[in-house]
């Protein structure tokens, strides 16, 4: 992720942006423990801070057609003991029932703007109630990521919130120098930021694995495996065909499915688990030797292998009821 400013200081402009990202293996059960890999596009996110005097608050997301004004001062008021200060804690049950109440959403809210709303409400009072007085912002969150779409759009929504709040209230140092037009965050504040951002995709999506929101902070291509983060050495190009079916899923949702069925049919549905994570741990090895391989014939063989992967991936996703139709043929490389 990257930060940038035009203007010259923080008081005036924060501009923020984050990628999106996809999954090559990995993807649900990593949820469950298994090894995920997964890739930044560069599809981004972006988000614009302006703080300001005027003693309101206002988030305008224009991609779906969300603007919102809350009173600062109004705001102050609230009862915020259900928040932990200052630390990052796993969200109970009550927590998010007592947000929804701040918020004025019914207890089942799930509407996509009633979601975006919850997240920011939950980083901008948590990440912000140290201060002596919550500060006045004005931050409108734009992006070329489609919602509903896997590509981590939620994810990068919560890191750049997560980035631009912990900035202005000053617990992460502004990264940009004089004259430099983008910066990036040093390894200490991106934990920090992809922390927070977790939290954001928890008041979202329930039980997030954190893939998501670890890909959008630190990018490149990533291993992810219960927490743990490493990057992927030297990943050779690859063009990777992106199909959009234009039917929006909701991750919360396809993650409680699997989990149910799981709960429901362990001695079917565990074997799947493993049999992705097996193809996600010898796609990370095919994937090591194209990078140290130079061109060769026996480079497109590696190729073929990786393809197969692919294939017997989806076949496994084919088995949990969440695939739209147009998609089951569609697995491949160009």
């Amino acid at each position: 992720m990257a930060a940038g400013f035009p203007g010259a200081m923080l008081s005036e402009v924060l501009l923020v942006s984050a990628p999106g990202k996809v999954i090559l293996h990995g993807e649900h059960a990593v949820v469950h423990g298994k090894v995920a890999l997964a890739v930044a596009l560069n599809l981004r996110t972006f988000l614009r801070l302006q703080p300001h005097s005027s003693g309101k608050v206002d988030l305008n997301l224009p991609n779906i057609g969300l603007k919102q004004e809350w009173d600062v001062a109004r705001l102050q008021l609230l009862d915020m003991s259900f928040l932990e200060q200052g630390d990052v804690t796993a969200l109970t049950p009550e927590q998010v029932e007592k947000l929804k109440e701040v918020a004025g959403f019914p207890e089942d809210c799930a509407d996509q703007k009633q979601l975006a709303v919850l997240a920011f409400l939950y980083l901008y009072l948590s990440i912000c109630r140290k201060q002596r007085a919550l500060p006045s912002l004005d931050i409108v969150v734009w992006s070329e990521l489609p919602t509903g779409a896997g590509l981590g759009s939620s994810a990068a929504y919560c890191v750049c919130l997560a980035a631009a709040l912990l900035t202005v209230c000053e617990e992460i140092s502004n990264p940009l120098k004089d004259g430099e037009p983008t910066s990036r965050w040093t390894a200490e504040d991106l934990e920090l930021i992809n922390k927070w951002a977790l939290q954001g995709e928890r008041v979202i999506h329930g039980n997030p694995s954190g893939v998501d929101n670890a890909v959008s902070t630190w990018g490149g291509a990533l291993r992810y495996q219960q927490g743990k983060i490493s990057s992927l050495k030297r990943p050779p190009a690859l063009k990777i065909l992106l199909t959009n079916t234009k039917v929006p899923r909701s991750t919360k949702t396809l993650v409680a499915s699997v989990r149910n069925r799981l709960l429901k049919f362990p001695e079917i549905v565990a074997p799947l688990l493993t049999s992705i994570d097996a193809i996600s741990v010898e796609c990370e090895r095919v994937l090591g030797e194209m990078a140290a391989a130079a061109p060769a014939p026996e480079h497109y063989l590696v190729l073929e292998r990786r393809r197969n992967c692919i294939m017997h991936n989806q076949r496994n996703l084919n088995s949990f009821p969440y695939l739209h139709v147009t998609l089951l043929g569609a697995p491949g490389f160009c």
